[in-house]
């Protein structure tokens, strides 16, 4: 086992919403497939990396109380922060310094009522 993650998926109720939340905040498109029952949208990334989406469906029910994900934010996570203000969620731990070995990370409550964490080296 090389990774201990591989693939991620963040509930949602509104799949329009949220996928506008998630592009405008991280700057990026995401490209939609139902899958069976599931409406998704994909997080982009390379075939080696750890993939996600956002998906709505049976058994799909948004929370702040399950499992955070800690999305990359390449440089500086505080930009995203910024955008996730101006998008309508709110800050709910802000950038915060882990250790200069590790970096920082912040947590945010997306437009669904997930809280998601955020992670960056600088």
């Amino acid at each position: 086992m090389q990774n201990a993650t591989n693939w991620f998926e963040i509930p949602v109720n509104d799949m329009a919403r949220a996928k506008a939340f998630y592009e405008a905040i991280l700057e990026c498109e995401m490209p939609e497939n139902t899958m069976g029952e599931f409406d998704m949208a994909f997080f982009p990334c390379d075939r080696e990396a750890v993939g996600g989406a956002l998906i709505k469906g049976n058994m799909c029910s948004p929370s702040k109380d399950g499992s955070k994900i800690y999305l990359n934010c390449g440089d500086d996570l505080q930009p995203v922060l910024d955008r996730v203000v101006e998008q309508g969620g709110s800050i709910v731990v802000p950038k915060t310094l882990i250790t200069e070995e590790i970096g920082y990370f912040g947590w945010f409550e997306d437009s669904e009522g997930n809280w998601v964490a955020l992670h960056s080296m600088k």
